[in-house]
Formats: C-alpha cells, structure tokens, sequence
C-alpha cells in the first residue's frame, strides 16, 4: 500500500514537472529565456519546452506598439523664457534580448532622454519659434530618440508634443496681441468693405451717367432723324409742287402754240397773271410799261371776237 501511495505521488511530482516545463507564449509577446543564468534564446509564440531546474523565463516583453506619456518638463527658450512641455513617445520593442538586457529601465531611461533632448532643442529656439515650430521639434525629437534608443532594443515610432505652457506673464501678453491682431483684421476688413462699396457706388453712378447720355444722345439723333426726314419730305413736296407748276405751264404754253395765239392773245395772258399777282398781299407792284398798251390791246381783241 505505501508502495502505490509512493508511486501515486511520483506520477503526480512528474506531471507537475512536466507540465511546468511546457511553457506557450501569447502572440505579440516573447519570453527571453536564461539558463544557469545565462542568456540562452528568445521564445516566440507558440508552445515551448525548457529544461527543469536550469531554464528560467528571465522577462516577459510585449510586442504591441506601446505609449509613454511623460510629465511636463521645465525647458528655457534661447531668449530665457521657462515654459512646462509635456511629451508623449509612441514605441515598440524591436530586440527583446537588447530590451532585457541594455538597461536597467528602459521606460525611465527613455523619459530622462526624451527630457534632455527636449532641453537641447528648445534651448536653441526664440518662444514664438517654438511656438509655431511642433512639426520641427517632433521630428528631430524622434530622429534623436530613436538613434538613442537602439542599443536598448526600443524602435521609437512617434514623438509628439502634447503641451506648451508659457508662463503667466506670457499668456496674457499673448492673448493681448492675439486680441489686437484680431481688432486690427476686424479693421482691415471694414476698411475694404467700405471701399468695395465706394467703389460699386461710383461705378453705379458712372453706369447711370454713361446710360443716360447714351439715351439722350439716341433721343437727338431720332429726333436729328425725324427733322431730316420732314426736310426732306417737305422739299419733295415743293420740288413736286414746282414740277406740277412747270408741267401746267408748259402744257398751257403747248396749248396757246397749238392754237395759233398771236402776241395779242400773249399779252392778255400777262394781263391776266399781273391781275392774280395784284390780288396777293404785295403792298407795291411794278407795272412794266407794256402794260399801258393792253387795254387798247384788249379792246381790239373784244371787238375781233364780236364780228366774228
């Protein structure tokens, strides 16, 4: 009976044994694994078996990328102003042998690099650089940690400022420049609308002017255009008035020659005519003094006529 109990007890000593020397690593984890005290090699993930009583895991490292936010840090500008920065520093553990054994802590050691560094940076630049220059300073943050970094094993991936606090003093001397900046803008923005708008009145004003000559000059030359017109329709009607005269004329002339008229019956047409123009408005009439032979003329005519 004791015999059995012993045996029972190996076989349970021996499964413990076993089952504490198979060891299965997560992913994106790796176990570094010492023997005797020694560095031996690294696990990845998957199932692993290590020898009892002189393998040992030495460190667990994590694999995923990893954020270290740091506490602000007091730094002095080049022209000796104390600003708080606080940075953040994304990394990943690249060589977990390296990160296990290049420094005692390495998330410290990288907070004391990342303070000095930022120290150095910002000791070479004015505040309103500084200011105005974050891109700048990440990037020559990251190439600086990152070179640093590499003998511990640690990939630095990003390095981004997350706070910049001027002093008290500084600030409010900020925001009063900020302030006046904006009311100088605000200004400047009045000043050009006003002007826009003196201008869009002028030129409503030249357009108006320039419309307005445009119709009176259109008005005058219409009516130029209508007055021509009745000149011309007038001194047509006259030229045909006169034509239709001649025409009378020279049709009562064509007559009298085809009739065989003498000077006698000529002169009574005289007669006859400076008896029409006598009757006009003319308050003087110049008699010719053929005239005064006319009326014996005409009598002589009279008694012609009767006897035949």
């Amino acid at each position: 009976m004791e015999g059995l109990l012993i045996t029972l007890v190996l076989i349970v000593i021996i499964i413990a044994l076993i089952s504490s020397c198979i060891k299965i690593v997560p992913q994106a984890n790796a176990y570094v694994i010492e023997r005797l005290g020694k560095y031996q090699s690294t696990w990845n993930p998957g199932v692993h078996f290590k020898a009892p009583f002189i393998d040992r895991v030495a460190r667990k490292v994590l694999l995923k990328e990893q954020v270290a936010d740091f506490a602000p840090q007091p730094v002095i500008t080049k022209d000796n102003v104390t600003m708080q920065i606080d940075s953040v520093v994304y990394f990943k553990i690249a060589d977990p042998k390296l990160y296990a054994y290049g420094v005692e802590n390495p998330i410290m050691a990288m907070e004391n690099l990342t303070a000095t560094t930022l120290r150095n940076i910002i000791g070479d630049m004015e505040l309103d650089a500084t200011l105005t220059s974050r891109e700048s300073i990440n990037g020559q943050m990251l190439s600086t940690i990152d070179s640093a970094t590499d003998p511990w094993g640690i990939k630095v991936t990003r390095v981004e400022l997350k706070n910049i606090q001027p002093p008290a003093a500084i600030r409010e001397a900020m925001e009063k420049q900020m302030k006046a900046e904006r009311e100088k803008r605000a200004a400047i923005l009045n000043a050009e609308g006003e002007k826009q708008s003196m201008i869009l009145q002028a030129e409503g004003t030249k357009e108006s002017a320039v419309l307005k000559a445009e119709a009176e000059k259109q008005a005058t030359i219409l009516k130029a255009e209508a007055e021509k017109q009745n000149q011309i329709l007038l001194a047509e009607g006259k030229a045909e008035a006169i034509r239709k005269v001649q025409e009378a004329t020279a049709q009562g002339i064509e007559m009298i020659k085809n009739a065989g008229a003498d000077d006698a019956v000529i002169k009574l047409k005289a007669l006859d005519s400076f008896a029409r123009a006598a009757d006009g408005q003319a308050t003087k009439i110049i008699v010719p003094s053929e005239i005064a032979s006319l009326a014996g003329l005409a009598k002589g005519i009279t008694e012609t006529m009767k006897e035949k």
